[in-house]
């Protein structure tokens, strides 16, 4: 199989691609309003984000193979032991959520840029599975796509030459980067993540790094508040469509397929995140009183941050967190 140039953005097919699709991008854009509003009225959105921001680094580094829990991470997070394997998964789900929180700092400096994307794939990598795959560098040999250990002849993809690499990459940062409004943000949004993972630019960790792209841009063009759009959850439960959508582009140039697969995803996504944060922020407030009554300590807050950042965790990371003497710590436990 020879390797695929993706065409430039944007797709020439794409106002036909577009036709009939009017109400599901205005159901998509209304329900990403809706659930900025709700991210603009969080006060401590660090706090009450975390546990969304665990599940998307599940949700998307499951994708990829690993089969760690958000619930393993935090009990690795307070001492507990686990086998090899289990404990590389989990430290790849740690360097997918430290890389969310780089990436969420950065995305205020500036537009998104290669320096960007090679800096978030760095942290991605870093001392975990893959890290002899050039962390934070593009490739500069062949790659391909297909069955574990299957020859490149067998590939069901093989993205771009490394001798053509830097021109698509270029095209990339132009298109991303550019004030052009004709297009909607959101189907914008589809059109950039499918040509990154037809560009597939890393040795590994293009998946996780395209996904990370998509709240990054739309926090970029103002449609969401900060990069708190979590969407790897409806990837990861229709995860056959969302490789084959994908594939299609390449395959058929079947732009729309995708589109349609990626506005019913957010769609879903958004609406399962809003109910979500608001249940959060119900039980962020029930125990706000709850733990205030038990405890009548000033340090109520703090304990209760404490324990959304980390619910499960040793009585002395809390006293180490609070810092106070251990009687104390374990007095309010």
């Amino acid at each position: 199989m020879n390797p695929f140039n993706p065409p430039y953005l944007p797709p020439r097919s794409l106002d036909n691609d577009l036709i009939g699709l009017t109400t599901l991008v205005g159901q998509a854009n209304a329900i990403l309003s809706r659930y900025d509003g709700m991210l603009e009225g969080i006060i401590n959105p660090q706090v009450l984000l975390s546990p969304l921001m665990m599940k998307e680094a599940e949700w998307s580094s499951r994708i990829e193979g690993t089969i760690a829990t958000a619930n393993e991470v935090y009990a690795n997070q307070a001492g507990a032991e686990f086998e090899p394997e289990k404990r590389a998964d989990i430290e790849e789900i740690l360097n997918y959520r430290h890389t969310m929180q780089i990436a969420d700092s950065t995305i205020k400096e500036g537009p998104i840029s290669l320096h960007m994307m090679r800096a978030m794939h760095e942290a991605l990598m870093r001392g975990v599975r893959g890290q002899d795959k050039n962390p934070g560098r593009f490739r500069t040999t062949q790659n391909w796509i297909g069955p574990k250990g299957c020859r490149i002849e067998e590939a069901t993809y093989v993205p771009p030459s490394p001798l053509r690499l830097q021109d698509h990459l270029d095209q990339f940062q132009r298109w991303i980067q550019s004030n052009d409004n004709s297009i909607d943000p959101i189907v914008k949004t589809a059109l950039l993540h499918a040509q990154f993972e037809m560009i597939h630019p890393f040795d590994d960790g293009n998946g996780r790094i395209g996904r990370l792209l998509i709240p990054l841009y739309l926090t970029q063009v103002g449609s969401l508040v900060s990069p708190s759009l979590y969407i790897s959850g409806y990837f990861d439960q229709h995860r056959d469509q969302y490789t084959h959508r994908l594939a299609q582009v390449s395959r058929e140039q079947d732009w729309r397929g995708w589109i349609i697969f990626f506005l019913e995803a957010l769609v879903h996504q958004a609406r399962v995140n809003l109910e979500l944060v608001r249940r959060i922020r119900g039980l962020y407030e029930s125990m706000k009183v709850q733990v205030s009554d038990a405890t009548h300590s000033l340090q109520a807050i703090r304990i209760i941050d404490t324990l959304f950042d980390r619910p499960i965790f040793k009585a002395s990371a809390l006293h180490e967190e609070l810092g106070i003497n251990r009687p104390l710590a374990a007095k309010y436990i």
